[in-house]
């Protein structure tokens, strides 16, 4: 064993609170029914017409119309809850989850949120549901009077922190603050604050600009705020690995745990770029599905015809403790993060490493912390971007990896790439079939392309008990985390 395993076997990471901000679900029920259910949430948005790609993933605005051209009102969507296969909505011990906005503690109207006497979770104001996409009034479920000095990414990880928190039982007014980190993961950070200040300048002049672009464009934005929101004065920190991030600021929070620096991290990641800028970057570089006939069809990981990526927006927040800790204070862990690897391809600044050898190190330095063989995973929560290169790549490393054949999802055949989020997403997506038995479908996948040996999940959920799960993330510069998860 290495000296990180002997820490992890020894004091053991748990996974206390689970908070999840997606275009498919906003709040953990609404996210995993929408994810079971198998349908991409891919739309056309205005601001992207004339583009290259005019589709995207996205949170609506309350302001948007269902499909009858009605408001869509609470979560709706009954098929979704069936598609779940009679998932549970609440814990096994029947406790509460916290509600979909993750309301704030200490707000103007000392609305509380996720108590431990199992009190019902409501949707955020103005949040609902629909068949196709979420809807969130964002700056309400943020609340406050700080939220007009938020960009959007970080408005998100506040959200799905409050969830976490609410959700492990914790109190940021009563818990030792110096005890508590933050580690969120964010890729590119307010884009979209930045352009637009930019053609105020070139429009305006100097005096347009706002003072606080800076401090709303910085990717670190988000950790520093979700530490001032929930009095966290350990270490903050926020680790850029590109769609690796949400993953690797696990694998940080870890590191935190297992050396003393702190009792509860809340760790995660971030993103929210869908301007015609970034959108139209990525098209150019051929990152992107142009199925523009089609957008809901486009994002569909390991099939033959596969050509990019839809880009999409969301958060994911993990609280973690050490499961000593937890259970001390009377709290069950929804999971173990039992292992973690990470490693790095030095090959291209954009396309993976051939094969998949490389990403290998991090899977196989996963399974090594937590003690497994390969053949004790029984599920695999894929990076599955829907691009040529990487489900190529990451088909291989399955394969070779993992000769039994575990099954395999995607869920960014639902929700979209949400770059730096998406290892966080992941990570949420795989504790729960953990804890639900139930392994979410890849979303327009009727079979996996005929070079690829594996066993992926189409079509419908999958009922199976897993207990032991691992999560891919792979980002832009050859970043490579591998999470190893096992049921409690």
């Amino acid at each position: 064993m290495t000296g990180t395993a002997e820490r992890v076997a020894r004091a053991g990471v748990a996974v206390t609170g689970l908070g999840v901000v997606t275009p498919a679900g906003v709040g953990e029920p609404a996210f995993w029914a929408g994810l079971c259910a198998g349908r991409s949430v891919a739309r056309r948005r205005p601001e992207l017409a004339g583009m290259p790609v005019d589709f995207v993933c996205a949170i609506g605005d309350p302001s948007e119309r269902g499909p009858e051209g009605e408001p869509e009102r609470g979560w709706g969507g009954g098929d979704l809850g069936a598609a779940a296969n009679g998932a549970p909505d609440g814990r096994a011990d029947g406790t509460a989850y916290g509600t979909a906005s993750g309301t704030a503690y200490g707000t103007a109207s000392g609305t509380a949120y996720g108590t431990a006497n199992g009190t019902a979770r409501d949707p955020a104001p103005g949040a609902a549901r629909d068949a196709a996409y979420s809807v969130l009034d964002v700056d309400a479920a943020v609340g406050g009077r700080s939220v007009w000095r938020m960009a959007r990414f970080v408005k998100l990880a506040l959200i799905a922190a409050r969830q976490a928190v609410a959700d492990a039982r914790l109190d940021p007014m009563t818990w030792d603050g110096a005890r508590v980190g933050v580690v969120l993961g964010v890729g590119v950070g307010g884009v979209s604050v930045l352009a637009d200040n930019a053609l105020k300048l070139q429009a305006h002049g100097p005096e347009s600009v706002s003072p606080l672009l800076v401090p709303m464009m910085i990717p670190n934005a988000a950790a520093g705020e979700v530490a001032i929101a929930l009095k966290a004065r350990g270490p903050s920190l926020a680790p850029v690995t590109a769609c690796a991030s949400g993953a690797t600021a696990l694998v940080v929070a870890r590191d935190l745990l297992l050396g003393g620096e702190c009792d509860v991290v809340v760790a995660g990641g971030a993103e929210s770029v869908l301007t015609p800028l970034v959108v139209t970057a990525f098209a150019r570089m051929g990152a992107l599905s142009t199925r523009t006939d089609d957008p809901a069809g486009a994002s569909r990981p390991f099939a033959a015809d596969r050509d990019g990526f839809v880009i999409g927006e969301g958060a994911g927040m993990l609280v973690l403790e050490r499961e000593a800790d937890a259970r001390a204070r009377g709290r069950v862990p929804r999971a173990l993060l039992a292992g973690a690897g990470a490693s790095t391809d030095a090959h291209h600044p954009t396309a993976p490493a051939p094969g998949g050898r490389i990403a290998q190190v991090a899977v196989e330095t996963a399974l090594r912390e937590a003690g497994w063989s390969a053949y004790d995973v029984e599920h695999v929560n894929a990076h599955g971007t829907s691009t040529p290169l990487n489900d190529a790549m990451e088909a291989s490393l399955i394969e070779r990896v993992f000769p039994h054949g575990p099954p395999v999802t995607a869920a960014k055949g639902v929700v979209g790439h949400t770059l730096a989020a998406a290892g966080a997403i992941e990570a949420v997506a795989t504790v729960l079939t953990l804890e639900h038995g139930l392994i979410p479908p890849i979303a327009n996948l009727d079979a996996p392309a005929v070079e690829f040996d594996l066993d992926c999940v189409t079509k419908q959920a999958r009922r199976q008990r897993v207990r032991s799960a691992v999560s891919h993330s792979f980002g832009f510069g050859g970043h490579n985390v591998a999470l190893a998860f096992g049921r409690v």
